[in-house]
């Protein structure tokens, strides 16, 4: 059924979780999810109306985010309670994802993750901004427990649908230049009330590529560019800003030691510390994060294709090397031709958006829209139940060559989150490089999860 345009509704005194999963087949609505930041300039192409990126306020910043399927809180001052968390829409009334797993969490995100986390523990978000961010790392497990946070390691992947334009600056710091010592980054701290402390003096930038992405464990410093990015990540806001000036603007040594113990915010020797040292200064970080598309299979023939855009795996809670073991997320990207239809099985749940056309997945109608109002619904966003992903998903492109650019597809990604365990499948094995480490990839659309 095809939704009117209207405000998203009333909040449910109520919620009926277990109706609305029923209702939807096990596949839940979802509302937009805005986030701003004050410390940057949205680059307007998250496609809200040019009125509304500074809804909440000049004082809050312009919304350069929105997040995608997310139980988590945004880490910014003088939020709302509920921003960053995804809302379901039922029956004219709303509530919070959160408040869906809490009520129906097996049956939501799968039995396994719901005995391990208790929680959906990971989302995905655009962030969309006119130039750089500052160079910055995201806490590892230990460090963010500290604090009584968890840590927070991260993917990207540049949708080439929404980067018709790269803004100021489509390239990204990662890490340190080999050779960079550790009295080099504290010397930048000690600059950090003298203009820029010269921190991306030691790094180096990479060009951005639509199509493309890169791994990015906990406490390696980057400074992503200015392509909207579609970010998958774990269920966490931690970050430390490592840049004392991005653009001519002052960064606050508050961003930088938000997230840290209170005894260590003026010790210039744990802040450095809290890097993975060995991790930012790999004399072969492009070949141990950059990541390539690898298709499921060779499946163009019968009108679709599906390929992941983001995999790879991470250390352990002391760590945010590349040295890792650990499956936590992963993204991909659905491509189905106009008038095509196919049937996805996945091992796990996942929060989508559509991000160009008009179909259908299983009896819901998705479109992409071309412009959004603050406050407004729109019927471009899903959360795929567990069971729902486990019994097979369809998708349908039921537009046409004009609705679909120039008779391109309907495209949306998914991030989805493993179960406990080892992933064994047809389309999946281990490593950093790919989903089929040696590029072996078989054309079928499960995936099996093994428990430890």
């Amino acid at each position: 059924m095809v939704l009117p345009t209207q405000a998203v509704p009333k909040i449910a005194q109520n919620p009926n979780v277990k109706s609305a999963i029923e209702a939807g087949e096990g596949i839940l609505r979802l509302a937009p999810c805005w986030v701003p930041r004050s410390f940057l300039m949205p680059g307007q192409r998250l496609k809200l109306h040019p009125d509304d990126y500074y809804a909440l306020g000049a004082h809050r910043g312009g919304i350069d985010e929105r997040w995608f399927a997310s139980t988590t809180e945004a880490g910014n001052d003088n939020r709302a309670d509920d921003e960053g968390l995804s809302y379901v829409v039922h029956n004219n009334e709303r509530f919070t994802l959160l408040e869906a797993v809490m009520a129906e969490g097996p049956r939501l995100i799968g039995q396994k993750m719901w005995d391990k986390y208790k929680r959906w523990p990971v989302y995905s978000k655009f962030f969309d901004n006119e130039g750089p961010i500052p160079h910055h790392m995201h806490h590892n497990e230990a460090q963010a427990a500290l604090l009584g946070m968890e840590g927070k390691p991260e993917c990207y992947y540049f949708p080439p649908q929404v980067n018709a334009i790269g803004r100021n600056f489509p390239h990204t710091y990662f890490g340190l230049e080999p050779g960079v010592t550790k009295a080099d980054v504290r010397k930048c701290l000690e600059n950090w009330n003298k203009g820029d402390n010269g921190l991306l003096d030691l790094s180096k930038a990479y060009r951005l590529k639509p199509g493309t992405g890169w791994h990015v464990p906990a406490c390696i410093l980057h400074a992503p560019g200015s392509l909207l990015t579609y970010e998958p990540q774990w269920g966490s806001d931690v970050f430390a800003m490592y840049q004392s000036m991005v653009e001519g603007r002052r960064v606050d040594w508050d961003l930088f030691v938000k997230d840290t113990p209170k005894q260590y915010q003026q010790d210039l020797d744990y802040l450095v510390e809290q890097l993975d040292w060995e991790g930012n200064v790999d004399t072969h970080f492009r070949d141990h994060h950059f990541l390539a598309p690898i298709p499921v299979g060779d499946t163009k023939s019968e009108g679709y294709e599906d390929k992941w855009v983001v995999y790879g795996r991470f250390g352990g809670p002391n760590t945010g090397s590349k040295r890792g073991d650990r499956d936590l997320f992963s993204a991909k990207e659905l491509t189905v031709e106009p008038g095509a239809k196919v049937t996805i099985k996945d091992g796990g749940a996942s929060g989508l958006i559509t991000v160009q056309g008009i179909g259908k997945i299983n009896k819901h109608f998705m479109q992409s829209p071309n412009m959004i109002r603050f406050g407004a619904m729109t019927q471009d966003e899903v959360f795929i139940s567990h069971e729902a992903a486990m019994a097979g998903v369809t998708f349908e492109n039921t537009g046409t060559e004009p609705f679909a650019s120039n008779g391109r597809p309907v495209i949306s990604w998914q991030c989805w989150r493993k179960a406990v365990g080892t992933v064994s499948s047809a389309r999946w094995s281990s490593g950093l490089r790919g989903p089929a480490r040696q590029g072996r990839i078989a054309s079928r659309s499960s995936v099996t999860v093994a428990s430890n």
